[in-house]
């Protein structure tokens, strides 16, 4: 049996947009053991809610939870109404806040003509209130529609809640659809997940068994195609799909015998009368990743023709620079900083330690210069913006000049998914640098695009070698590969006279000429051959040789091409907690897994209400009962034990993860285990964070084999050809 209370809603202390409520019930009976002290005394509630009334008795299902700011507090998942049966309940309710025209005199001469069958005569027929002396038509009819209404939109919600669906989800439908929501529900329940933003397929396949609905449903097929689809792009990367993909993924989830292709041709046939689906030539398309990487090819088509910028003094501007700096700028360090001012669209790429970030530097303070701009004046002109957190972290540490999140910049909306800087409410900013290029999606760039206005310069630097971003698209690769935009790609070491290995290692593995130098010690590399069994003794050795030497956590990265297996991130997570971390006092467990106080963890999502962003590394401060405070670098975010799954321990994590930051110590173990995820780009992405030191421990086979696996899938994408078409 589910816990409950029951009583009297007695007052509201906080309300928002969403129907989010803290208020205050009187509880007068309850279940549960946790609650029988309030039985006859006030308890703090939250929950959402469609609507409540002063005075009315409800009964509110959930748990008694101890809130880090407010103390005690009834969490509610979901409510009932207790309709008024006794003559007085009757009188209290008529006269609420619910029915503003009605005043306790009049509920009572209600009461008094109509007696207990009061609500279901005034629901019957309006003229039964006639009955009530003085009562004037006017006012009867007011009294009937808002106690219909009251109860249609009550029954709404109780329906969608029994049927399957949470509070929240069960309100943004019906806040959605109102009373077209049983009707559309019962035509087609597939159809909410256009309708309504926060339902998904997989929400619906929760709920259609309450339904009866059966697994050849049309509708389900409709919806189900559309949902591997997009699993099918942001598992591959890929931006469109052939027949018989689609049909190899599609078949394999429904599971439905005599499933054909033929029968899947005329699902995607009605699927592209929807409007769903974009088919050219043999070619499948999902309508937003067509509409996304035709809109990029026209937009930059139109910023690659606009007339250019010159500046007179430029080239001895730049000479300023150079001594200001104490640097000296080579041929396509100049080359770069000059485009980057005069035309409308340049793209920047270049392996570590060929001088990115003192480019993005100069041209911010060249364009401050050039333009006479004071900080003020910069601000509202220029964003520096990035993929990450820690990387828009670097970027503003490399130019003193405050960058962040693309996410941040368009204004994210986390329970929407949608921005508020967008084609509609443009930004105005007219200078835009974007570093970590490569991170980008095609619906980001789109989404960025859509957000800025015709009249910005706009700046792309990356490196072309890296991994591909984890959404559908390969947006820096189609650009330069286009030919067709304006490309400086940096090709001279910058550090290398600082005897950097790392970079001469990484511009070795790019050429595909790896020499064997690799075997001996050099002040920035060592390779620790080791079998299989060894890894984690000598990943131990490492750290605490590191930090014996003065070295932080923070300073020190484990990174690791895969999570399973015997020396995967979980298992490597776990042993390196177990040797650094021995606090048992403060923990906290989440599935299988435990954090302790001063654990290094990593945020998995984008949280823009909190500052933080997924890639973002932090440290737990403190656990009370179910609340873990942590650290993001002066950013102090508290999670609940249910926003847990938004965190993972960091002491090792994966290369993709690590993309777009950088570290002192860089740790990768390299063994035959993991064969499957042994490719040259992601070793590449993997050594180019290290910054002083890298370390890989493993067998030498295994590494030579990933710098020679260059069999990595391309990419199915058109952006490349849309490109070519729209500029030619």
């Amino acid at each position: 049996m589910k816990k409950f209370i029951k009583g009297y809603f007695t007052r509201i202390i906080f309300k928002s947009d969403n129907n989010f409520i803290i208020g205050l019930m009187k509880v007068q009976d309850t279940n549960d053991n946790d609650m029988i002290d309030f039985v006859n005394k006030t308890i703090t509630f939250t929950g959402i809610f469609h609507e409540l009334n002063i005075d009315e008795k409800y009964i509110f299902y959930g748990e008694l939870i101890n809130n880090i700011k407010y103390g005690l507090q009834y969490n509610v998942t979901e409510y009932e109404r207790v309709k008024p049966e006794d003559i007085d309940s009757i009188i209290d309710f008529l006269s609420s806040d619910l029915f503003h025209k009605v005043g306790v005199k009049t509920a009572k001469n209600i009461v008094d003509v109509l007696k207990e069958d009061t609500l279901k005569l005034i629901e019957e027929d309006y003229s039964n209130l006639l009955l009530v002396p003085n009562m004037k038509e006017e006012k009867a009819k007011y009294i009937h529609d808002t106690l219909i209404k009251y109860n249609e939109s009550y029954e709404t919600i109780l329906f969608l809640t029994k049927i399957g669906f949470n509070m929240k989800d069960s309100m943004d439908i019906f806040n959605t659809l109102k009373t077209k929501t049983k009707t559309i529900i019962n035509n087609n329940i597939y159809e909410l997940i256009d309708m309504v933003d926060s339902i998904s397929f997989l929400k619906v396949e929760k709920v259609r068994k309450n339904l009866d609905i059966k697994d050849d449903n049309k509708y389900r097929i409709l919806a189900c195609i559309i949902h591997v689809f997009k699993n099918y792009c942001f598992n591959t990367g890929d931006t469109y799909a052939y027949l018989s993909d689609l049909y190899l993924q599609v078949s394999s989830y429904l599971q439905i015998e005599d499933f054909s292709l033929e029968d899947l041709s005329l699902y995607l046939s009605n699927l592209k009368s929807l409007g769903k689906i974009i088919t050219e030539d043999d070619k499948y398309f999902l309508f937003e990743y067509y509409s996304s990487e035709n809109n990029i090819a026209s937009t930059l088509s139109y910023f690659n023709n606009k007339k250019d910028n010159k500046y007179k003094s430029i080239l001895n501007e730049i000479t300023k620079l150079e001594l200001d700096f104490k640097i000296i700028f080579n041929k396509k360090q100049k080359e770069a900083i000059k485009k980057a001012l005069e035309k409308n669209f340049v793209i920047i790429t270049g392996s570590p330690g060929t001088g990115k970030t003192t480019i993005i530097k100069g041209i911010v303070e060249l364009y401050k210069r050039l333009n006479r701009l004071n900080y003020m004046d910069l601000e509202n002109k220029l964003a520096l913006l990035s993929p990450t957190g820690r990387a828009a972290k670097r970027m503003s540490e490399g130019t003193n000049f405050k960058a962040s999140t693309i996410h941040r910049f368009l204004k994210w909306n986390k329970e929407t998914d949608t921005f508020l800087v967008n084609k509609d409410n443009k930004s105005t900013v007219e200078f835009v640098i974007i570093d970590e290029a490569s991170m980008i999606d095609v619906n980001l760039f789109n989404s960025l695009l859509n957000g800025l206005s015709k009249n910005v310069k706009l700046v792309l630097i990356g490196d072309y070698n890296q991994l591909e971003s984890v959404g559908p698209g390969n947006i820096l690769k189609d650009l330069i590969d286009s030919n067709k935009l304006n490309v400086i790609k940096l090709d001279e070491l910058y550090r290398q006279e600082e005897n950097s290995y790392i970079n001469i290692l990484a511009k070795e593995i790019n050429d595909g000429n790896l020499t064997y130098d690799f075997n001996s010690k050099k002040k920035d590399f060592s390779f620790i051959s080791s079998e299989k069994y060894n890894v984690k003794k000598y990943i131990k050795e490492v750290i605490i040789k590191a930090l014996d030497k003065g070295y932080t956590l923070n300073d020190i990265q484990v990174l690791c091409p895969m999570y399973k297996g015997y020396n995967g991130i979980d298992n490597l997570n776990k042993y390196i907690q177990e040797l650094l971390n021995k606090d048992e006092e403060k923990s906290i467990k989440y599935l299988d897994v435990v954090y302790k106080k001063n654990d290094k963890v990593l945020q998995l999502e984008n949280d823009p209400n909190n500052n933080v962003f997924n890639g973002d590394i932090g440290y737990i401060i403190d656990i009370d009962k179910n609340v873990v405070t942590i650290d993001f670098d002066g950013n102090v975010v508290k999670y609940t034990s249910k926003d847990l799954n938004m965190i993972k321990h960091a002491y090792a994590i994966s290369i993709h993860k690590a993309q777009g930051s950088e570290f002192n110590i860089v740790i990768i173990p390299i063994v035959s285990e993991y064969r499957i995820m042994l490719y040259k780009k992601l070793i590449y992405t993997g050594i180019t964070r290290a910054k002083k030191s890298l370390i890989l421990i493993g067998e030498k086979d295994a590494f030579i084999y990933s710098i020679k696996n260059n069999n990595l899938k391309e990419r199915r994408t058109i952006l490349k050809d849309k490109l070519i078409e729209c500029i030619n």
